[in-house]
């Protein structure tokens, strides 16, 4: 995430010491943590509520406005949550109904390890969600693998997305990175098992990388270790998605498209956002200079002008 204000680094601060003078319980970490994180939300002008989909409990962020605004759901990445798009909520708030998805398998959505997470299982959950959020035809934004994933969505289902935005998306490999070199050797850094995976993975992941006080640093670890199993599983079940899958599906992307690249992003080349734009029939591509992998969090104001300019600038059906 971005650097906290010195007026977020106070009020958590502040909150940090009362709970410490209050109990020296092991549960103060995570007590600080869900604080932190209540905190975020509100800024957001997010709120937190479940829903039953398909055998999977579903975590979900959403805003005001529904029917007011235009809405956008946003989807994270490979092992990540709902989370990753608060800091970039704080800017979209005032213009759009957020709806902000941990898709199963991930953050606080049930992990069942004997279900599919390849790329189309996860368009279907996708689907699946919308439907019973009763959302259609909305403004869809996704990084890494939730790019993968919104991108082959507008191309099954054209009649249900009115735009798309991508920040640094999977699926296409025209051009190596760092990443690539890893695999091939064995290793994947995006498989946590230790706390030293974890700050290797931040620094890996981004180029402004950002500043997390010990309880959520922590916490964050933590999860991430938990969830090194399930985050196989669906490492390996994405691994088995067939190759120029998406690339195929890329002219059949009639949805305006906003391709937004973080220059330094050593998960995938951004050279392979040349390869987006020219196949989409409706694309542009931006990139971002010294970000990485996670634009929405490395440059959240920057990436939400973006955005903002972009959504609006398209007409509703």
């Amino acid at each position: 995430m971005q650097p906290f204000s010195l007026n977020d680094l106070l009020r958590l601060a502040l909150i940090i010491v009362s709970l410490m003078a209050l109990t020296a319980c092991s549960g103060f970490k995570h007590g600080a943590f869900d604080l932190a994180m209540g905190c975020e939300r509100r800024s957001a002008g997010l709120e937190l509520s479940t829903l039953f989909v398909n055998e999977f409990e579903i975590s979900v962020l959403e805003g005001q406005g529904k029917g007011e605004r235009p809405t956008l759901v946003l989807i994270h990445g490979f092992g990540a949550s709902k989370e990753v798009w608060l800091r970039l909520s704080r800017h979209l708030k005032d213009d759009f109904h957020i709806i902000a998805i941990d898709l199963p398998g991930h953050g606080d959505s049930s992990k069942h390890i004997d279900r599919d997470y390849d790329v189309s299982s996860q368009v279907l959950y996708l689907r699946a969600i919308l439907s019973e959020l009763a959302v259609e035809a909305p403004h869809l934004a996704g990084n890494s693998l939730g790019g993968t994933i919104v991108t082959l969505y507008a191309a099954r289902y054209p009649e249900k997305v009115t735009s798309i935005t991508l920040f640094n998306p999977g699926g296409v490999h025209t051009h190596e990175s760092e990443l690539t070199g890893y695999l091939a050797r064995g290793e994947n850094p995006l498989i946590v098992r230790n706390r030293e995976d974890f700050d290797r993975l931040i620094r890996f992941s981004m180029e402004k990388r950002p500043f997390l006080i010990w309880p959520v640093s922590s916490v964050l670890a933590e999860r991430a270790i938990a969830n090194q199993a399930i985050n196989e599983k669906m490492f390996s079940d994405i691994r088995r998605d067939a190759p120029g899958e998406l690339g195929a599906a890329l002219p059949h992307v009639w949805a305006p498209a906003l391709i937004i690249w973080g220059r330094h992003d050593r998960l995938i080349n951004v050279e392979n956002g040349r390869v987006f734009e020219a196949l989409m029939p409706d694309a542009r591509l931006v990139i971002l200079e010294d970000v990485g992998h996670a634009p929405m969090i490395e440059t959240p104001q920057a990436s939400a002008k973006l955005m903002r300019d972009f959504v609006l600038s398209v007409r509703n059906p």
